[in-house]
């Protein structure tokens, strides 16, 4: 098919490969933002800075501490964790009853203190992080060379998505998170600890953030302004996918990241702006998106 459209099969899958690469960032960051704003009602803009937390721990724990790559992966979630749960307790919980505008400027600001205190200290230059040598190398599959890594970014973060949608859709713990969101007030009537659950929540959507980080290092340069580059771009597949909707969020970011690497293909220049066009139609047409539900 590549050839009949005039490029070589190497170009085509290989944009396709980036693309799901890719959409795979997309899928764990909109998750997390999904997960927050549905459940907790606060649209977390600091989302990018704990994403860039995540990279920075698995980063920092490998140059002083000797953290490789495999005990980072938990450890980075863990530490941001902690971190995004005394944020929470000390500063989200405040504003459940207010309007989504205090959460995001609150978030914004701490967003802007966090990426400025990292760029005060490391500069704005990527910091290297190697490939896991377990991971290196690649595989010829003759239409397109695989580079392990990357194909390991993509099963890891589908296993991670899909999980978590199963969890939060098919379990009893999924069941209490969003009987917690409808109503609180009776689900604390049957013993059930919701701040504890709201608090835990937040954690675990701050957590996907940091995995995507730790994902991330290796292949993007670890910096202090890697989430704000990306957070604009997942906060559109979240608007397109559904506010709130966790199948929305990967499926779409899954989506996304395949249709911006074709645009790459076919037309280059639109590459940098398809998802907000793309945004952009979706809510001409249907203004809760894709998986959203119609207020």
């Amino acid at each position: 098919m590549a050839e009949l459209l005039g490029f070589p099969p190497q170009v085509l899958f290989g944009q396709l490969l980036i693309g799901l690469i890719n959409g795979s960032f997309y899928a764990l960051l909109s998750l997390g933002l999904a997960i927050i704003f549905g459940l907790l009602n606060i649209i977390n803009f600091a989302h990018g800075a704990q994403y860039m937390l995540g990279a920075f721990v698995a980063w920092l724990g490998l140059k002083f501490l000797g953290v490789n790559y495999w005990a980072a992966l938990v450890l980075a979630p863990v530490v941001v964790a902690a971190i995004g749960i005394v944020i929470e307790k000390t500063m989200l919980r405040r504003l459940y009853k207010e309007d989504h505008l205090y959460g995001l400027l609150l978030t914004f600001g701490l967003a802007l203190i966090i990426e400025g205190s990292f760029t005060h200290f490391f500069g704005v230059s990527g910091q290297p992080y190697s490939v896991p040598a377990a991971l290196s190398g690649g595989n010829n599959l003759g239409f397109m060379f695989l580079p392990t890594y990357r194909a390991w970014i993509i099963v890891a973060s589908l296993i991670i998505c899909f999980g978590t949608w199963y969890m939060i859709e098919r379990t009893k713990l999924g069941a209490y998170l969003r009987a917690g969101t409808e109503n609180p007030q009776l689900l604390q009537a049957f013993g059930i600890n919701v701040p504890l659950l709201i608090t835990l929540t937040y954690g675990y959507g701050v957590a996907l953030a940091a995995f995507a980080g730790v994902l991330a290092a290796p292949i993007y340069s670890v910096s202090p302004v890697m989430g704000s580059n990306l957070l604009i771009v997942v906060f559109a597949v979240v608007v397109i996918g559904g506010m709130g909707s966790i199948a929305g969020a990967i499926v779409t970011g899954l989506l996304m990241g395949l249709i911006e690497g074709l645009t790459k293909v076919f037309y280059p220049e639109a590459s940098t702006t398809v998802i907000f066009l793309v945004m952009i139609i979706v809510l001409l047409i249907r203004p809760a998106g894709l998986f959203g539900k119609e207020a």
